[in-house]
């Protein structure tokens, strides 16, 4: 059993941080640079009377990225030596990325809606709430009630079913099976999104090769650059 598992345990947190990275850029590039084209929508084929074509082939792909950043983050809570420097990171990169996050979706510098590290930010405040009144249930249940509400108020990327699911990450860490099933209940309306949960599942306790501040910084820093990097394309392309 044990030598089973360290087969199937291979993936360290910097290969989870890269396919994350890989499949956002994917899920974005599809999204705002080349769902313009005609030709992306063009039918490849179909399946059960469904039209697939390029764009939904290639969004599929981009819907992984998000459970693998809300594990991630869960991991960021359980490992890191100052829980407020993490926190207090997330929210500035959050601030940071919005008017980015902004270009690539509108071309404007305000839209309804904010980016996903909003929803990681409030999806960790969840975790520190929850660790900070494990007695005290009912500061517990209305700080987490209080959360929820700003996730859907202030309506970042996966909203208050991405807070949810970073709850439910922390809530089953060590119940991998049962975690996966739920996160796709969460993640119904991508339920595509569901098979992130298979290199989650491979996923060896190790920090592997991403171990200095630069690169963690480079991981953070990566999101509003790509999101520029887009609108710039799309300015010169169309």
């Amino acid at each position: 059993m044990n030598f089973h598992r360290s087969n199937i345990q291979l993936i360290t947190g910097s290969h989870l941080k890269l396919l994350a990275i890989l499949f956002m850029t994917i899920d974005h590039v599809s999204a705002f640079l080349l769902g313009g084209g005609a030709w992306i929508h063009n039918t490849l084929f179909t399946l059960a009377d469904h039209k697939i074509s390029t764009y939904f082939l290639l969004r599929c792909i981009g819907r992984l990225a998000f459970p693998i950043f809300a594990f991630l983050i869960v991991e960021g809570f359980k490992h890191t030596r100052n829980r407020f420097k993490y926190g207090r990171n997330l929210f500035l990169f959050a601030c940071l990325s919005e008017i980015p996050w902004d270009l690539a979706r509108s071309n404007t510098y305000f839209c309804s809606g904010q980016n996903v590290f909003f929803t990681l930010f409030i999806g960790y405040l969840g975790l520190c709430t929850i660790d900070t009144y494990q007695t005290a249930k009912i500061k517990k249940l209305i700080f987490l009630i209080l959360l929820f509400v700003v996730s859907i108020l202030l309506r970042p990327d996966y909203g208050c079913s991405g807070f949810g699911l970073i709850l439910l990450l922390y809530a089953l860490y060590n119940d991998k099976l049962l975690k996966s099933i739920i996160g796709c209940c969460i993640l119904s309306s991508k339920w595509i999104a569901g098979l992130a949960f298979i290199p989650i599942s491979m996923y060896n306790g190790k920090r592997g090769f991403i171990k200095t501040t630069i690169g963690k910084y480079i991981f953070y820093l990566y999101y509003p650059l790509h999101l520029l990097l887009i609108y710039i394309l799309r300015q010169i392309l169309y």
